[in-house]
C-alpha cells in the first residue's frame, strides 16, 4: 500500500527521473522528508546511451543502490572507432555497466520507496509559491524547492535562473537490438556527420546511439557512413522503436534562487558524447543533499561548479576531434601505436588519476601528435 502524499514536507522534488531520485534519496538519507512529484508513468525512458561508467556506478553506490545480478551487462573498457583506426582500454578500476534507463529508473524508484521517500506520479508541477510548489494548482509547502525537471526545467525559468554563459545543443537518437554482443568493450564510432555509441545492456540485447548536430539525420541515415556496423545490424530484429532527444551542453550563472535550487540537465550540462551525464546528476544530487541538511546552497553552487569542469572539459575535447576529422585521425594514430595515451585519456575522463597525470598525459600526447 502506498502512502499518501503530504501537502508538508521538507525537500519538494520537482522531476522524478535519475536525477530527481538520485536528490530525493541524498535528502532522505540526512532525515528529511521528501515528495517527489513527476507527470510521467514510470518507469521513465530516455533515449540515452545506456552506459553506466565506473565512477557513475561508485557514485550510485554512494546513494545505497546495488545493480543486482541480471539487470544489467558489464563492459570493460571504451574503444573509439574511426575509420579503420581503432584504440581500446580498459578502465583503469572499478567495473562499467550497460544498462537499460528503465531498469535503472525502476530500481532507483525501489531503493527511493524502501528508505520512505514519497512520490507523486501522473501530477503536473505548475508553479512556484512564497511557501513552496503548487501541484495542479494546489500548494504543496517545502522548506526547499528542487528543480530536477530536466534541460527544458520549468523550475528552472519560474526561479528566473535561466541566465547562462555557455549553451550548446545538439540531437540524440536511440534504438535498441536483439543481438549477441561481440565485445566486451563500449564502442564509441566516429563519423563525418555524427558519433555512433554500442553498448550491450544484456547478453542478447545491445543499445545503439547516435549524436550529432542536425535534428533531421535519425539513425538509419547515419548507419550509411558505417559500413561494418551497418552489416552487423542488418539482420538484427529491433528491440525497441527508434527514441529522440536533446543533449545539451549548459553552464548557468546561478543554480539557485532563494529556496529554490536545480540539479541535473535542468542546473546545466555536458554533451552526452562523454557518457557522463548520469554520474554528474548523481554526485551533484548526493552535493546537494548534504548541502540541503545543512542549509547552504552557497556551496552547492560553488562546488557544484568543481563537479562539471572535468566533464565539460572531456567534452569540449571530444567535440573538438569530432569536428576535425584530420586531427581526429592523426590522434587515432597515436592512440593505436602508443596505447598509454588512450589509457591515461580514459582515466581522466573517469576522474582515476591525479591532476598531475592529466597534465603529464596531455603534455605527452600533444607532443605525439607534433611527431605525428
Amino acid at each position: 500500500m502506498i502512502a499518501p502524499s503530504p501537502n508538508s514536507v521538507d525537500v519538494f522534488v520537482a522531476g522524478g527521473g535519475p536525477a530527481g531520485l538520485a536528490t530525493a534519496i541524498a535528502a532522505r538519507r540526512h532525515g528529511l522528508s521528501v515528495l517527489v512529484v513527476d507527470g510521467a508513468v514510470p518507469p521513465i525512458d530516455k533515449a540515452c546511451g545506456e552506459g553506466l561508467m565506473p565512477d557513475g556506478v561508485e557514485a550510485l553506490l554512494n546513494l545505497g543502490i546495488v545493480i543486482p545480478d541480471g539487470e544489467a551487462q558489464p563492459f570493460r573498457g571504451i574503444r573509439f572507432v574511426s575509420g579503420n583506426k581503432k584504440a581500446e582500454a580498459a578502465f583503469p578500476r572499478g567495473t562499467a555497466y550497460g544498462i537499460r534507463r528503465t531498469t535503472l529508473h525502476r530500481l532507483m524508484i525501489e531503493h527511493a520507496q524502501a528508505i520512505g521517500v514519497f512520490m507523486r506520479w501522473q501530477a503536473a508541477v505548475t508553479g512556484l509559491h512564497p511557501e513552496g510548489a503548487l501541484v495542479a494548482g494546489e500548494l504543496v509547502r517545502a522548506r526547499w524547492v528542487v528543480g530536477a525537471d530536466g534541460a527544458q526545467s520549468r523550475v528552472r525559468h519560474w526561479a528566473r535562473l535561466d541566465a547562462h554563459e555557455r549553451k550548446n545543443v545538439r540531437f540524440a537518437f536511440r534504438r535498441h537490438y536483439q543481438l549477441v554482443p561481440w565485445t566486451d568493450f563500449m564502442e564509441l564510432h566516429w563519423g563525418r556527420r555524427c558519433q555512433l555509441y554500442i553498448t550491450a545492456v544484456g547478453p542478447a540485447e545491445i543499445c545503439v546511439a547516435m549524436i550529432s548536430d542536425s535534428p533531421k539525420l535519425r539513425l538509419e541515415d547515419a548507419l550509411g557512413e558505417f559500413p561494418e556496423l551497418s552489416a552487423r545490424l542488418q539482420d538484427a530484429e529491433h528491440a525497441s522503436s527508434e527514441r529522440g532527444a536533446i543533449t545539451v551542453s549548459r553552464r548557468l550563472r546561478s543554480v539557485y534562487r532563494g529556496r529554490t535550487v536545480v540539479v541535473g540537465d535542468a542546473s546545466g550540462g555536458v554533451d552526452a558524447i562523454t557518457g557522463e551525464g548520469l554520474c554528474l546528476a548523481f554526485r551533484q544530487a548526493a552535493l546537494l543533499g548534504d548541502c540541503l541538511a545543512a542549509g547552504n546552497l552557497a556551496r552547492y553552487q560553488a562546488e557544484h561548479r568543481q563537479l562539471i569542469r572535468r566533464p565539460a572539459l572531456m567534452a569540449r575535447l571530444m567535440l573538438f576531434m569530432g569536428n576535425h576529422t584530420r586531427l581526429r585521425q592523426r590522434t587515432m594514430r597515436v592512440f593505436e601505436s602508443s596505447p598509454g595515451s588512450f589509457a591515461g585519456m580514459l582515466a581522466m575522463h573517469v576522474g582515476a588519476g591525479s591532476t598531475r597525470d592529466y597534465v603529464t598525459n596531455g603534455i605527452a600526447l600533444g607532443w605525439q601528435l607534433l611527431r605525428t
